[in-house]
């Protein structure tokens, strides 16, 4: 009897332990889903295909086509920036002094066509260069504002659904994903978003086009 007794104290404990064993893991992955996203892409990021990533966000469910392209698959530091750029559901704003990448132009179009409104700002001297994306982007019905100084408008930012903050000094460019020593933030504290968005809405409404001047005060 008491043999049966000390089985039934430890099979009691026995469970307590293993519910409160899964009730931490439950907690974990809660405080997990809680926490702000944090993270940090470092390039250059090697030569890889994404034409899967991007066939998947155009049709999403579809089946996955086979790529001929010799490229590697696999993640990367690319292929995490079209990941969380093709999350947004509502709105993209971009501001860029240099957008030239393809596998990133292909994806802000992909998010156009979902009905996520899109808007960009650039600078004037480098959005018409060759290999520019911003032409394509105009093309597809995409609002681009640039700039009208002597300055170069340089900052890399974009803002995706109005709570995730992507910044670093990466220009979009297959130069800079490729080639060169760059860095990208992704964060999604409000406390920081709150001011890039903000200055873009400030960009944005300095860079309407019936504020351009095409002539200065003496020619007029």
């Amino acid at each position: 009897m008491w043999a049966a007794g000390a089985q039934r104290r430890a099979g009691l404990a026995l469970a307590a332990a293993a519910a409160a064993a899964a009730a931490a893991v439950l907690a974990l992955a809660a405080w997990r889903r809680r926490r702000p996203l944090r993270e940090v892409l470092f390039f250059p990021s090697p030569p890889s295909c994404t034409e899967a990533l991007l066939a998947e966000a155009t049709e999403p469910g579809g089946a996955a086509r086979p790529c001929p392209c010799p490229l590697p698959r696999g993640d990367c530091s690319l292929s995490r920036l079209l990941r969380r750029l093709l999350s947004a559901r509502r709105s993209l704003e971009i501001c860029l002094f240099a957008f030239s990448s393809p596998q990133l132009g292909r994806a802000v179009q992909l998010l156009h066509r979902r009905g996520v409104r899109v808007r960009v700002v650039t600078d004037a001297q480098y959005m018409g260069l060759q290999g520019s994306q911003i032409g394509l982007l105009r093309h597809a019905g995409i609002q681009v504002r640039h700039d009208q100084e002597n300055g170069y408008m340089h900052h890399k930012f974009a803002i995706v659904d109005g709570r995730m903050l992507i910044t670093g000094s990466l220009n979009w460019t297959t130069q800079a994903i490729q080639n060169n020593r760059e860095n990208v933030l992704v964060m999604e504290d409000a406390e920081y978003v709150k001011p890039f968005l903000d200055e873009f809405e400030r960009i944005w409404e300095e860079y309407n086009p019936i504020n351009y001047r095409f002539f200065s005060k003496g020619n007029k």
